[in-house]
């Protein structure tokens, strides 16, 4: 694990205070790093530095639910779903004053990105996408999909019933281990760095922000009444515009990436689409250089 090189800083929104890691100068163009679910941001201890060098300002926040990101007001529903996280993206930006920046996410993270680079496109000079047009279709949902598809999400089923959220309360570091397992069968390094993450999953809101996400994707649960404008946006399914790289990784224990894009339409912009072989779910902290490269290489574009 590289030596911390990072700034802790704490950037209050209207919502959070969010727990962020920042790098390179402060008057260096701005590059937002978006981790996922079960990970943090030393998912990006490989990515961030060569940022920062090559003259950027990186900014890792802790999602909700992580880290030491903590909700301003005990009344805020602890919402996990999409339009939370691109809310949150959002209201960072405009916390710090970047009114544009280069996004790269993946997983929940990837969601943020890809929604903001959706629907807010002046906010993102460019944005490099773990897995394709990562944005859900709630609405088609309820479609089963191949019985293979099907057995690799079973964690999300498993949460849809309290015996779930018994059992990620109970044991939240076993469950997350697990699933880095299954996640990137192929990633030697993966089992040995997941106790510098795992303090992340500490977090009190945890639980909840996880839970929600997981049922609110499939219709199962209402979502946070302040984010319906954002949600009904979201379901017509934008196409994003911004400057395109969406990263895949071909042993993804989760989401295997199919050889033939199947969002290429979803891209209106420029667009280029790779699938890594021997890269799991963890994408830029299974191929560091590659996404530092797609990021620099869209920069410099």
């Amino acid at each position: 694990m590289p030596n911390p090189d990072f700034r802790r800083t704490t950037v209050l929104t209207p919502t959070l205070a969010v727990a962020c890691e920042e790098r390179g100068p402060a008057d260096g163009f701005p590059v937002v790093l978006l981790h996922g679910f079960p990970y943090d941001p030393r998912c990006f201890d490989g990515v961030a530095p060569r940022l920062a060098r090559a003259g950027h300002r990186v900014i890792v926040p802790y999602l909700r639910g992580y880290g030491d990101t903590r909700f301003r007001s005990a009344d805020t529903p602890r919402s996990g779903q999409q339009a939370a996280l691109a809310r949150d993206l959002v209201d960072l930006l405009d916390a710090l004053a970047i009114p544009q920046a280069a996004l790269m996410g993946f997983d929940w993270g990837g969601r943020a990105a890809c929604i903001v680079a959706a629907l807010w496109p002046e906010r993102v000079r460019c944005l490099v996408t773990g897995d394709d047009y990562n944005v859900q279709d709630i609405a088609a949902s309820g479609r089963p999909s191949a019985p293979e598809d099907e057995r690799r999400l079973w964690y999300q089923y498993y949460f849809h019933a309290e015996r779930g959220r018994a059992g990620l309360a109970a044991d939240r570091l076993g469950f997350c281990r697990l699933l880095w397992r299954l996640w990137s069968p192929t990633w030697a390094a993966g089992p040995g760095l997941f106790d510098a993450t795992a303090p992340s999953f500490d977090n009190p809101d945890f639980v909840d922000v996880v839970i929600h996400s997981y049922r609110h994707r499939f219709g199962l649960v209402a979502g946070d009444p302040a984010l319906d404008d954002i949600e009904r946006r979201i379901a017509l399914q934008p196409p994003i515009a911004v400057p395109t790289v969406s990263l895949c990784g071909a042993d993804d224990g989760v989401g295997p990436a199919e050889a033939d894009d199947p969002d290429a339409d979803r891209f209106t912009g420029p667009y280029r689409r790779h699938v890594l072989a021997g890269v799991g779910h963890a994408i830029p902290a299974e191929a560091p250089d590659t996404v530092a490269d797609a990021l620099l290489d869209l920069l410099r574009a």
